[in-house]
């Protein structure tokens, strides 16, 4: 988080779990830091990779955000 309030610029690698020489990659910049929906997104996440309807591990001092990117360029392989 620290990081990302220094320096907006990010990328994301997402690599097929089928096949590891297809991937996409995302370059760009954090354009929002949200705390909204942030938790109803990872009951989302939970839900779909848990088979939970609440996030296990949640604790009650965390504060969880959502990092919003704005793309400025895209690739993929494979």
């Amino acid at each position: 988080d620290k990081n990302v309030e220094r320096n907006s610029s990010v990328a994301l690698s997402i690599m097929d779990p089928d096949n590891p020489y297809r991937y996409l990659e995302v370059r760009g910049r954090v354009a929002e830091i949200t705390e909204e929906g942030a938790d109803q997104h990872i009951d989302r996440m939970a839900k779909k990779y848990m088979g939970v309807d609440k996030y296990p591990y949640r604790q009650p001092s965390e504060v969880r955000v959502m990092y919003k990117i704005q793309p400025t360029h895209t690739s993929q392989m494979g």
